[in-house]
């Protein structure tokens, strides 16, 4: 069996910036254990696989170690091949997610738009070693459904974390997103997530499901200018939009090839 596979370069203008995802588009879904086989072996923050139905795709994404709920830059991905690859016509497509429901992107020359639900974020209580394995200790710890979301008062401070994996991976949510006031943008953040197999992804578009709404209600605002401050590097252009966050970047394609299965 031969399965097409791509490697793009997510939230990125050109190759070797932005967050990396492999992409297989699929005839029909193939056994959980052999997807996430693929994604192991890509080694990559995650892999998105797809099957067309009438008239959506439905997608699904795996880590190295497990299949996550949503994925924001395999999801611009996946959209990147469809428009650039597969022959897609039109500037909008759906893919739709058993755990994200509708998830919509639209095409404006070479920015591809997100159209995700909004996360929403309570006050939280840091379970045990979460500051520890962070090496600081911030302003404002929130929990939305899947991530932590941990707030401090400058830039600075997001640059300068250098966490404890070791420790961090047994905190039971799937990431950590840390944030703060930007200097050349309304907001910037990094993302953890040693807990899927992730120590640092460099761009996470579905962590911004939580940034933006959080972002909007400190700032009173709707539309933001993003930095992820890893080292590959990502800017996001973000928009709150009732309880759906628009997230737009572009795309470039990296790797095309052929997965061989006996």
């Amino acid at each position: 069996m031969n399965l097409p596979i791509y490697t793009v370069d997510a939230f990125a203008e050109k190759i070797f910036r932005g967050n990396p995802a492999a992409v297989s588009p699929l005839e029909n879904w193939l056994e959980d254990d052999l997807l996430q086989n693929i994604a192991t072996e890509n080694n990559l923050s995650e892999t998105a696989f797809f099957v067309k139905r009438e008239n959506y795709y439905e997608i699904r994404w795996f880590t190295p170690l497990v299949e996550v709920d949503l994925c924001g830059h395999a999801t611009l991905a996946a959209a990147h091949i469809l428009f650039n690859h597969l022959n897609y016509v039109d500037d909008q497509l759906l893919f739709k997610s058993r755990h994200s429901g509708i998830l919509e992107v639209k095409r404006s020359g070479t920015v591809l738009t997100l159209n995700f639900p909004a996360d929403h974020l309570a006050p939280a209580v840091a379970p045990e070693n979460l500051f520890e394995g962070l090496g600081k200790t911030p302003i404002e710890l929130w929990k939305g459904k899947t991530d932590y979301l941990l707030y401090f008062s400058s830039q600075g401070d997001i640059e300068s974390l250098s966490p404890d994996f070791s420790i961090l991976k047994n905190i039971d949510a799937r990431g950590l997103i840390v944030t703060a006031p930007g200097i050349d943008c309304d907001f910037v953040s990094r993302f953890f997530a040693p807990a899927v197999g992730i120590n640092e992804d460099p761009v996470t578009g579905s962590a911004h499901t939580s940034l933006v709404p959080f972002w909007a209600a400190r700032l009173g605002k709707s539309t933001f200018k993003a930095q992820q401050l890893s080292s590959r590097s990502g800017k996001l252009e973000c928009e709150l939009l009732n309880d759906r966050v628009l997230i737009s970047g572009e795309a470039t394609t990296y790797l095309t090839g052929t997965i061989k299965i006996n």
